[in-house]
């Protein structure tokens, strides 16, 4: 490809193998192709602050968290979503499939909110909370819930799920009579919020990195081998029926070969004078009183 004059660097063609280019300042093309720098992975945490929208651009012109990502030069997104006046632990990355794993249900990655709620819980509250609650979209699966502090009218706890629905934290707790006033995303799979003051973002250390690549790929793998165990489980029991399954007997009047025994009394019959008439008078009615019948 070089040598055949197909490459440019900054308009020039290059003919030399092992040119070296600066992706950050050399424009490289490709059969007249701009070619566009593979950008590294990046995993950014940000404390998101009450009345940020969680995403990159708003309709009605709000501050997003696009907003507080000054100085960041890669294109990054964020993973899930925070309501508005929630506040809390947000990841944002380039990673496509690390972000689509991480928010997809069937990897039940846990996510830890403080909440602020009113009144007092009582225990068969949180049992029916860590049991699961029915919403109007279904019965939430089972949550984790731990009291944190309480005062007169209102009371903090800590509560754990794996599932992504629409305001559900906030739902679940109207659910069982007690409204959240506020709510803070304190964990996110293996990532903790910690000191980080709200506002403010930072780039992922490589062993939180590592952490969370390593559980999305921990789960991604165990369901893969959860898919191939079913399915030779399927096979087996396929196959056992299929050895076990007795003959199918004939049918009626399917034209089922018979033994030799039954073969000669059934010929003795049919070539005997009164077996044939008397039988196939009364298999076959007579044309004439058939037809009478009819007209009658």
């Amino acid at each position: 490809m070089i040598a055949q004059g197909r490459v440019t660097v900054n308009g020039k063609v290059v003919r030399e193998l092992g040119t070296r280019v600066d992706p950050a300042r050399d424009h490289v093309k490709v059969n007249g192709r701009h070619l566009e720098p593979v950008q590294p992975h990046a995993y950014i945490m940000l404390n998101k602050p009450k009345g940020i929208v969680s995403s990159l651009s708003d309709p009605e012109g709000r501050p997003t968290v696009k907003d507080l990502l000054h100085g960041v030069s890669v294109r990054v997104f964020p993973v899930g979503r925070l309501d508005s006046d929630s506040e809390g632990l947000m990841l944002l990355t380039n990673h496509g499939d690390l972000a689509q794993a991480l928010v997809h249900p069937r990897y039940h990655v846990p996510k830890t909110y403080l909440i602020k709620v009113k009144g007092v819980l009582t225990d068969d509250e949180i049992k029916s909370l860590e049991r699961g609650v029915e919403l109007e979209d279904g019965v939430t699966s089972p949550a984790r819930v731990k009291k944190v502090r309480k005062a007169e009218q209102n009371s903090w706890l800590e509560i754990t799920i794996h599932e992504g629905r629409k305001h559900q934290v906030k739902r679940m707790l109207e659910a069982v009579g007690h409204p959240v006033s506020k709510l803070i995303r304190v964990r996110f799979g293996p990532l903790t919020l910690r000191d980080l003051a709200a506002g403010e973002f930072r780039y992922l250390t490589d062993r939180e990195a590592n952490a969370v690549r390593d559980l999305v790929r921990d789960r991604t793998s165990s369901e893969t081998r959860e898919q191939h165990h079913s399915a030779r489980n399927k096979a087996r029991v396929s196959s056992r029926l299929t050895r076990r399954e007795p003959p199918s007997s004939p049918r009626p009047g399917s034209g089922s070969t018979l033994s030799s025994a039954e073969g000669s009394r059934a010929s003795a019959r049919l070539s005997s004078p009164k077996s044939g008439s008397s039988d196939l008078g009364r298999a076959t009615p007579h044309p004439s009183r058939g037809s009478m019948r009819r007209s009658a």
